[in-house]
């Protein structure tokens, strides 16, 4: 079986804090996470004109949304010290650009892949430009029909062929609902994925509250695991809910892992550690 690329995503939850983001690549790294992720955008582009100046309460401060979407954004001072510090604690890092503005930002760094969330899915413009970076491309398919997954899977075949791009692109299935409800994962759907695109890479993306669900998915083909993970779910903010604390990281990375040295070659026979068994109950 191969090793499963396990992905950390801190997202916003680090609160726009640098210390937070520091604590919560530690725990990724000491749990046996591949990479940490966050999520990079420009929020004059991405926020509607008509929710800008929306009022929003933050850490006990009254504000705009859209000043409230900087206060969570860090900017190259934030993202040089995560750059240095995830190469100290031996983790790879990335982000998902949700525009161009961000995608351009993230192409100064050495990160392994770009990740496209799964609102993105049908910006044809991001995800052609994501493959010209030569970086692997890894999206996700939560609130997409299958003809809209269809029709991404196309962009990037084309601008994959077109930049010689040589990664192959990973595809995670998901459920977009922060938390998604479990009886809503349908997990089958990584099978359908995988019969559909064989030349992808498929794997999950999970906001559940459920630990099992993502070792499952294992079981059904996933390659690439990805949790959002947070210091506690009762923090301020949209997405704690729908993550990891600690303890549940090392418990999902753990079973992952076990699975992984559990899950065999298929071949029935004797075992190594059956043979003196075998002898002794058998003659």
């Amino acid at each position: 079986m191969k090793k499963t690329y396990i992905i950390g995503e801190i997202g916003i939850n680090h609160q726009g804090d640098i210390n937070i983001a520091k604590r919560l690549i530690d725990i990724a790294a000491a749990a046996g996470c591949d990479a940490v992720k966050f999520q990079k955008r420009n929020p004059d582009v991405c926020v509607p004109d008509k929710q800008k100046s929306k009022p929003r309460s933050w850490q006990g401060s009254e504000m705009t949304y859209l000043e409230y979407k900087y206060k969570v954004e860090f900017e190259k001072k934030e993202y040089d010290e995560i750059d240095k510090y995830c190469k100290q604690q031996g983790i790879e890092w990335s982000a998902s650009p949700w525009d161009m503005d961000s995608l351009e930002f993230l192409s100064q760094y050495n990160i392994p892949f770009i990740k496209l969330p799964s609102a993105m899915l049908t910006n044809d413009e991001l995800l052609e430009a994501c493959v010209a970076t030569g970086k692997q491309v890894i999206f996700s398919t939560g609130m997409s029909t299958q003809k809209e997954i269809n029709h991404a899977v196309e962009i990037l075949r084309v601008a994959k062929a077109k930049f010689n791009n040589s990664y192959r692109i990973g595809l995670l299935h998901c459920n977009s609902t922060y938390p998604a409800p479990v009886e809503e994962l349908n997990l089958s759907g990584l099978i359908t994925l995988k019969n559909l695109y064989p030349d992808f890479e498929i794997g999950y993306s999970g906001h559940e509250f459920r630990l099992g669900t993502s070792v499952a998915a294992i079981y059904l083909g996933a390659t690439i695991i990805e949790r959002h993970i947070t210091l506690d779910r009762t923090m301020e903010g949209s997405d704690h809910m729908a993550s990891i604390e600690p303890q549940g990281l090392f418990k999902l990375v753990s079973g992952i892992r076990e699975l992984e040295k559990a899950y065999g070659d298929g071949i029935i026979q004797v075992t190594e550690s059956e043979k003196p068994v075998r002898k002794k109950l058998r003659g």
